[in-house]
């Protein structure tokens, strides 16, 4: 009875080895395949001899060797801003009215005083008719009433009016008084309000938008026209609280305006104290000369000056570029072989460029001569 109840489990184990075996040749084949298939048991083929990459060169004719050289310059930190005028103004109009003509387009430069927008006036210039007969009446009544006032005053010291008469020709000589100071009022409103169908520029300047057209019907505090100074410009910058305390008012700063690629100097001329929320920065304005091309609303950053920096320079003529690389040929210690190096480069100064990598101050570089002479001629 025992030899039978073994049996059974035998041929399990065995059924479980042969499994195993199965799976371990399996692998052993796909092993097999992959290193086939990456060429293991295929023959490699030996490299031919390459020239090492720093492999140096002799010096050439045409090129000079220059020294890679250290300069100190005053580092500077930009802040953006933006180009506004110093004086800037809107035109409103100050009557209900249909505009009658317009003389100015945006672009146009205009003088003190004047006009620029005319409305239609035909009810003002009525109502100017109207006040004016209406003082010319009341004049002649105040006239009216200062003759009779002077005959009864001399009928009076002369005992031959009563002082009922006297009074009477007073009062009416103080009504047709008060009578004409009203119609002389009425008299300059209507004036005012008729010229305020004539606008007029407040100052020289150069208008800038123009928003309304003959025909259009405007209302009181509509705006029309927008206009500036031009010869009175400023950069309102945007400057950051760790900087601003490198500023002050009337301090002489150099100011980039990027779309024209020209660089003015200006005076500070106003800091904001009052830091914005958001951006934790100051505003500030700089006033000066800047050229006469630049325009409101341009582009350009203020350049604050800070502490001195050393610059590790070379000429730009000296850098060959090939593909994402910058390099120089650096010349060896006897002067005549040259080895190729890559490095790093950052900002340019003029005809030198910055290395941030990859020379030290005092080696050699080699320049081409006659790329430097087509650079100077171009």
């Amino acid at each position: 009875m025992r030899f039978l109840n073994e049996h059974p489990r035998s041929r399990r184990r065995g059924a479980a080895a042969r499994t195993l075996l199965v799976a371990a040749g399996f692998t052993v084949g796909i092993v097999f395949l992959i290193l086939w298939l990456a060429g293991t048991f295929k023959p490699k083929l030996r490299p031919a001899a390459a020239t090492p990459a720093h492999a140096g060169r002799t010096f050439g004719a045409d090129e000079e060797l220059v020294a890679v050289r250290v300069v100190r310059l005053s580092a500077q930190e930009s802040a953006v801003g933006t180009v506004r005028a110093v004086r800037e103004t809107t035109v409103a109009a100050k009557l209900l009215a249909k505009v009658a003509e317009v003389r100015v387009r945006a672009g146009q430069r205009v003088a003190k005083d004047e006009w620029l927008v005319r409305l239609d006036d035909e009810d003002l210039k009525a109502r100017q008719e109207r006040a004016d007969a209406a003082s010319r009446e009341a004049e002649a009544v105040r006239t009216q009433a200062q003759t009779e006032f002077d005959r009864v005053s001399r009928l009076f010291a002369a005992s031959n009016a009563a002082k009922a008469e006297f009074d009477q020709a007073d009062a009416a000589l103080k009504a047709a008084a008060a009578r004409l100071e009203q119609a002389q009022q009425a008299q300059r409103e209507a004036g005012v309000q008729l010229g305020y169908a004539t606008i007029v520029s407040p100052m020289d300047g150069l208008v800038v938008d123009k928003r309304v057209e003959a025909g259009d019907m405007v209302s009181p505090g509509q705006a029309l026209l927008s206009l500036y100074d031009p010869t009175h410009m400023q950069l309102v910058a945007s400057v950051r609280e760790s900087l601003v305390q490198r500023l002050s008012v009337g301090q002489v700063v150099s100011v980039r305006i990027e779309a024209l690629g020209r660089t003015c100097a200006g005076e500070v001329s106003e800091i904001v104290p009052e830091s914005d929320v958001a951006s934790r920065s100051f505003a500030v304005k700089v006033t000066g000369p800047c050229p006469p091309d630049i325009h409101s609303w341009m582009f350009g950053r203020l350049l604050i000056p800070l502490d001195e920096e050393e610059w590790l320079v070379i000429p730009q003529a000296a850098v060959r570029r090939v593909g994402q690389l910058d390099s120089v040929a650096v010349a060896a210690a006897d002067g005549k072989t040259l080895h190729r190096r890559v490095v790093q480069l950052g900002r340019t100064l003029d005809a030198d460029v910055e290395v941030l990598s990859g020379l030290r101050a005092g080696e050699r570089v080699a320049v081409d001569e006659s790329v430097t002479t087509r650079r100077t001629g171009e």
